[in-house]
């Protein structure tokens, strides 16, 4: 028998290595920031088999770091663990955010060799998780959490689904129905490839943000529908007046998923209401608290992430933490409006909430963790009946971006917060009954309205820095600290089919 001739085999190029290695990363293992990673040009070009110099332009990959989210995972949280259990939580958030930065001071060493994501990167973090969730599982008597795979984080594209994803919405459906880049204002400059944001300043380059992330409303379907009131429905509503924040009350603290943290954050929150709230207020500081809005009983502490404009410079904050510092950048934006409003149930009467209840509406880690907990909603003035949840809007001349928090409206009769700060309350079903076992409380309804500029890069929602400010992460965070006697109004006019304020 003849021998057989093996044919020659060459090695990759250096450049065609590094595209492998980083497609690697992002199906298996790494974690990390926006990288452009491109074919040389030996295998493209005139003559060659490989992309061509405006496919390579189309091979930028933003990814980022995908770790399991922890909080979700506990059942429940002993009292005397609770502090000790929020620090650990903080922690595994500020170990993501010097893991993401540790990235961007290295990506172009990283560029040249992507393997350099998991040493440099990936198995540091996991080591630090590793013994963050540990003291977790012993604080909480829950030594499964161990064993549940949640120390080691991933990489993956920006614009791939998080995973177990879904398309389905806690309220029944306020996603933006579009595709692709479908959605693309009209009167924007022309396509600039995917993952390519239009604005380019330094803060829009910075944000993660493409093109992509922004649909001009007018090509989004009306989507927008409640459930029709029955006989015995609770249909009047009671409006407080907070203010928009005219006095600029801010921080990167959040005093109910992480108490005594400072920068639990990562981002910058707006506050309306309680003054006296921060990463330590407890419910006697917020009791003591002042208050902005008018009716002096009403010293609520409402909050949620600032919107910045991209370009036109950056804040004070350019150089603090949950600014600059955990990659939050432009001029915060004041909103033009901000209504706070308590409706009640299609189906019964809403009974009165405890005080100091807690409620967080959205998910700010929704990017990553998939949309299952994401609710905020985005639209224009004049369009509101179209709502994005996974889109920034861009509005027609006229019009003004809108922000809509619809919080959970069941509350489970004992429970002024739970150890996910989640299941204390839940959402009404499509026919706006409450689960068994809940009970109907005043539903929470912010409408907040920016003017910013109607282009595609141009603005954004502050967020942790791996969540790439997706708009599908914002989120609005609520302490009802109500007087008793301001709470039975509320919810007598509510049930009674009055408007009060």
């Amino acid at each position: 028998m003849g021998r057989i001739a093996r044919s020659p085999r060459k090695r990759p190029t250096l450049p065609r290595r590094m595209t492998l290695a980083a497609a690697a990363l992002i199906l298996g293992g790494g974690g990390l920031a926006a990288v452009n990673f491109y074919a040389s040009a030996s295998e493209g070009g005139a003559g060659g088999h490989g992309p061509s110099g405006h496919d390579m332009s189309q091979m930028r990959m933003l990814s980022t770091i995908d770790c399991p989210d922890v909080g979700n995972s506990l059942s429940t949280v002993p009292d005397s663990a609770k502090p000790r259990v929020d620090r650990q939580l903080a922690d595994l958030d500020t170990q993501i955010t010097d893991a993401y930065a540790e990235f961007a001071d290295n990506k172009d060493r990283i560029q040249r060799d992507p393997g350099l994501a998991d040493s440099m990167v990936l198995t540091p973090l996991k080591a630090k998780r590793t013994d963050s969730i540990g003291q977790i599982a012993d604080a909480t008597g829950q030594p499964d959490l161990n064993g549940k795979g949640l120390a080691a984080c991933s990489m993956r594209a920006a614009d791939a689904p998080a995973p177990g994803d879904r398309a389905g919405d806690p309220q029944g459906g306020q996603s933006s129905g579009q595709s692709g880049d479908q959605g693309a204002d009209q009167g924007q400059a022309g396509d600039q490839g995917d993952g390519q944001a239009v604005v380019t300043s330094a803060a829009a380059s910075a944000s993660g943000l493409s093109r992509r992330d922004f649909v001009d409303i007018r090509s989004v379907r009306p989507n927008a529908a409640a459930p029709a009131p029955r006989r015995g429905a609770s249909t009047g509503t009671f409006t407080s007046d907070c203010g928009r924040n005219q006095n600029g009350k801010r921080n990167p603290d959040n005093v109910i998923v992480a108490p005594g943290v400072s920068n639990g954050a990562h981002h910058m929150h707006d506050y309306v209401g309680n003054q006296a709230t921060d990463a330590f207020s407890s419910d006697a500081d917020l009791a003591r608290g002042g208050t902005s809005c008018r009716n002096q009983g009403d010293k609520s502490t409402y909050y949620w992430p600032v919107v910045r404009v991209l370009d036109q410079g950056n804040d004070m904050d350019a150089r603090a933490d949950g600014g600059g510092k955990d990659k939050n950048l432009g001029k915060i934006q004041t909103p033009v409006q901000a209504t706070i409003r308590f409706v009640g149930s299609p189906v019964g009467k809403v009974t009165a909430m405890p005080r100091f209840l807690r409620i967080i509406t959205g998910d700010a880690k929704a990017f990553t963790n998939g949309n299952a907990n994401a609710n905020a909603s985005w639209s224009c003035t004049g369009f509101e009946n179209r709502q994005l949840k996974d889109k920034y809007p861009l509005c027609p001349q006229g019009s003004k971006v809108v922000r809509t928090f619809t919080f959970q409206s069941c509350w489970d009769g004992k429970n002024t917060d739970s150890a996910n700060h989640r299941t204390h309350v839940a959402f009404a079903d499509k026919r706006g009954a409450c689960p068994a076992g809940f009970k109907a409380i005043p539903q929470l309804v912010q409408r907040i309205v920016y003017d910013v500029p109607a282009k595609a890069g141009a603005f954004a929602v502050d967020s942790f820095p791996e969540q790439l400010h997706k708009p599908v992460t914002d989120h609005g965070d609520f302490i009802d600290v109500f007087s008793d006697q301001l709470m039975r109004k509320a919810v007598n006019c509510i049930n009674t089919g009055r408007s009060c304020a």
